[in-house]
């Protein structure tokens, strides 16, 4: 007598006499899945991807199976999109850009803050309540046509240096912390360069991710510092973009260039020397210490204005 048909244990229709080298269970092709000897199922393939220890770097970040930096390329697309967004409708740039007070007229036209009398005239920034402006900034450029914050002597190259910089250093920088720990790191960079912006020039209206770049420069350098690499190379790159922030100084804002290097140094500083122990909570725990740390210095800083 003919033995009894065998069928997948997931597909109970298809007749099988393969089974899963695991657990013994006939598997139909669908459910095949390529092992070192014989085919496993599908179940067994997940069990034991879950058994399996991610590697991570020395930084927490998990170890990407492929090279793309998917952060870095989402980001660059962003400024992209933003500065064709600009060139449509420049008055895009008054409306979001990095401004701590400012002035609009009854007609809507906006002002920098100068002296003079301004009766008639809102205010308007971050010091009336539009926080917003500390990270919509990072991701706006001056379009070659100027806004009322005026127009940089150089032009559309302002988004391309911020871009081509972003490229190269975030692209080390992803790979090293991971997809979770580098955005925080750019975003509180980008938010800490605000921050220093309306704290020492807050009548400035200031564009750009040059902050948030920065903080990926000083990042770069401490990454390089904790796993011991040959810091010649580096430093030389550190110098020279130390001289490029004054140098810029005529042009953009250094405030802003300063604040999201610092903030860059302290975010890395934590993700580097974290306790491995409960390595993530501690970092998480720092990145949100500095966080409510900006937000206090901005809600004094609004408090001495508004005096």
């Amino acid at each position: 007598m003919d033995a009894a048909a065998t069928t997948c244990f997931r597909h109970p229709s298809y007749e099988t006499y393969v089974s899963c080298v695991r657990c013994e269970r006939f598997i139909c092709p669908d459910c095949m899945r390529e092992a070192a000897v014989g085919h496993q199922c599908v179940e067994c393939v997940k069990e034991g991807q879950r058994s399996v220890r991610q590697a991570r770097t020395v930084f927490g970040g998990v170890v990407a199976r492929t090279a793309v930096p998917l952060v870095t390329y989402v980001l660059i697309g962003l400024n992209v999109l933003a500065y064709l967004v600009e060139l449509v409708r420049p008055e895009v740039v008054d409306r979001f850009a990095m401004l701590g007070a400012g002035l609009t007229a009854p007609d809507g036209s906006q002002y920098l803050y100068e002296n003079g009398d301004f009766t008639g005239f809102d205010v308007i920034g971050v010091v009336d309540g539009e926080w917003y402006r500390l990270l919509t900034g990072a991701f706006l450029h001056l379009p070659p046509t100027g806004t009322s914050f005026g127009a940089l002597p150089f032009g559309i190259l302002h988004i391309v240096f911020n871009m081509y910089a972003l490229w190269n250093l975030g692209r080390v920088v992803e790979d090293q912390l991971g997809r979770a720990r580098y955005l925080a790191l750019y975003l509180l960079s980008a938010l800490g360069g605000s921050v220093l912006v309306y704290l020492m020039a807050p009548f400035d209206g200031t564009v750009g991710a040059s902050g948030a770049v920065f903080g990926l420069g000083a990042a770069f350098y401490v990454i390089n510092r904790r796993l011991g690499r040959d810091m010649g190379a580096v430093n030389r790159f550190m110098a020279g973009f130390l001289v490029w922030m004054l140098i810029s100084a005529g042009f953009t804002s250094w405030q802003g260039h300063l604040g999201g290097l610092l903030t860059g140094g302290v975010v890395t500083v934590a993700y580097a020397y974290a306790p491995a122990k409960g390595r993530t909570a501690v970092q998480a725990a720092a990145c949100v210490v500095l966080l409510a740390v900006l937000a206090l210095l901005v809600v004094l800083k609004t408090s001495a204005l508004l005096e």
